[in-house]
Order: structure tokens, then sequence, then C-alpha cells
């Protein structure tokens, strides 16, 4: 299915987890959990600091596409959220190193473009506090595009973008649209897209003469969970491979429904994010594509168990979440 079809969907997506776990991380084999990898098939995912990452060469004539003096810092710098999760971007075994299917993208990518990558963890504001001063030059973290965002960076797709809704095991929720969580306490984290969809639904609740939606503010997971296991919470949204990775390795939280990241009529695209014209749209995107076509992405994805999410193309700011109201 080609990304322009893909990008139409129903608001509701479904129960089916784009990620499933066969089994919960084993210390006696290195640490590792199986996750399911595609129909049938399951793979297991290396949560120790010796990644062995997938690589592929550099493309001259994608490499030459770089700013001058990126190319000749000769490193990439790249951002991603210290407060990420499993499988996204989480720490390995050894609680320091960053692993997961964000960084290893973020590696590939800069594998195409000749430069040597340089991961940075910061809060997630921080992200753009530091794209916006240059300090670093790409963001791999689950960034979604939204049309906001459009105003200040430029995007080069690489992921599908879809929500999860996570509850206590055993709740009885289902989550499909702002009647089901109305009156209800919610958990999100500030300044994603997450958030917006919960601000436009409590508002729609409010229209329809029900209750709000209490949006509950957390930034970090581990106190986002306590919160949810001891009932201060009724639901956490966030994204949806670490709602059923949680699920899946702790048996204490289920998703209860998922929803595109972009809203009802568009399906949500994560992206390599940088500042506005700063030149590496094109580069990113066309080195994305290389490794699409050569099929390195896609064993990226797999070994995350997130072939699900995968995209045909990369697009350069394609339509993105709405901005609030629209």
């Amino acid at each position: 299915m080609s990304t322009t079809a893909r990008r139409i969907v129903a608001p509701a997506l479904g129960l089916a987890s784009a990620l499933v776990l066969a089994a919960c991380a084993n210390p006696t084999d290195g640490g590792t959990a199986e996750v399911a990898a595609g129909k049938g098939t399951t793979t297991k995912i290396n949560l120790g600091p010796d990644q062995h990452r997938i690589t592929t060469a550099r493309v001259a004539s994608i490499a030459a596409e770089v700013p001058e003096k990126i190319r000749k810092r000769g490193t990439l710098e790249i951002v991603d959220s210290s407060n990420s999760a499993a499988p996204l971007g989480f720490h390995a075994t050894d609680n320091k190193t960053v692993i997961g299917v964000e960084p290893d993208l973020a590696y590939l990518v800069a594998g195409v473009l000749g430069l040597k990558p340089h991961l940075n963890t910061v809060s997630w504001e921080n992200i753009f506090v530091g794209l916006d001063s240059a300090k670093y030059d790409v963001g791999f973290s689950n960034i979604t595009v939204t049309e906001e965002r459009k105003e200040k960076y430029d995007f080069a797709t690489y992921r599908e973008d879809n929500l999860g809704f996570a509850t206590k095991k055993g709740s009885g929720l289902k989550v499909t649209g702002p009647a089901d969580l109305a009156g209800r306490n919610v958990a999100v984290s500030s300044g994603t897209n997450q958030e917006k969809l919960l601000v436009e639904w409590s508002k729609e609740n409010q229209k329809a003469g029900r209750e709000p939606i209490h949006i509950k503010y957390y930034q970090d997971e581990s106190d986002t969970y306590l919160a949810l296991r001891s009932g201060r919470i009724d639901v956490y949204v966030g994204p949806n491979p670490t709602a059923a990775y949680h699920a899946a390795t702790t048996g204490q939280t289920e998703v209860v429904g998922t929803y595109s990241g972009a809203g009802a009529t568009l399906q949500g695209l994560i992206a390599a994010t940088t500042k506005k014209d700063s030149g590496l749209a094109k580069p990113l995107a066309d080195a994305l594509n290389h490794v699409i076509e050569d099929g390195t992405y896609a064993k990226v994805l797999k070994r995350w168990g997130l072939s699900d999410e995968a995209v045909t193309k990369s697009e350069i700011n394609p339509p993105g979440l709405p901005k609030a109201g629209k």
C-alpha cells in the first residue's frame, strides 16, 4: 500500500497493537525479549549494550547534499528524548547505553550521509530548544509531523504514528473516541500531539453536553504507570509501541484502543526533525529512501517488532496534525 493511501484512516484503528511480546526480558540469555515481527513470526530484541547495529555504507551523491558546515565537522548531532521508552529509545541493561528503533534509524541515516553519529539525550522540551539554537542537527525521537511544528521545523518522514490508550489490566474500557474518556482522569505528556488530541476531545465532549476529560500531566513513564496501577488515573495516552511493550512485558496494563497521531482524517507520521531551512531535510529524506530501498530500514523495524509501522517512502513536510480548532 502506498504512503499516500495509508494516510487516510478511520478514527479508531482498533485494538491490534503494532508490537506484541511473547516473552519478557530474560537475563539468562543476555537480556532479550521476544517480539512479534510479522504474520506468525517472532524475533528477539537485544536489550544489552552490545547492539551490533544494522549498518549501511556511505552514498557519495547523498552525502554531498549535506550542508558544508556539517560535512566539515564530520558528525551528525542527533537528539533524542531521555523520557522515551522501549522500544523507541531506552537504556540497555547497563543502564547507560541508549538503544531502540529511534537511535538505530538515526545511525543508519548517518551512515548513508558519511557522518559519525553522536547521540544526545535530553528532556522532550529541550529537543526543540536545541534544534532552534542549532546545537543539534536532527531529532529522532518519535516526533510527529504537525502543521504547527512545520512553521519552525522541516520533516523527513520515516514511520507511521499511532497512539495507544493504556489502562490497568482488566479495566473493561474500550476507547474509540471522545465519549469514552468523558469525565475520566487521563494522563499525557505535555507538548505532545497526544496532549493536543485530548484537549480537542475534551472540547468535543463539552460541546456535546458530556463531562470534559480530566487531563493529568506526567513526564516520567514510571510515575505514569504507577498512577495507573494505583487508580489515580484511568487511562494513559502515549505512543502505541511503548504502550504495547509495557503491557506485554509487565502483564499489568493493556492497550484498549489506538488512534492515528494526526487525528481522524490523516495517518500520523513520525519524522526526522531539523530546524527550518537548515538544508538537511532533503539529504535526510534521500538517505531514508535509500535505506528503505536497500532493505536495511525494514531490518531495523523488524528487529524492534515495528514492521507494521513502516512507510514506503520518506516525504518532506507532508500534511500533519492540523492546528487546534482547524
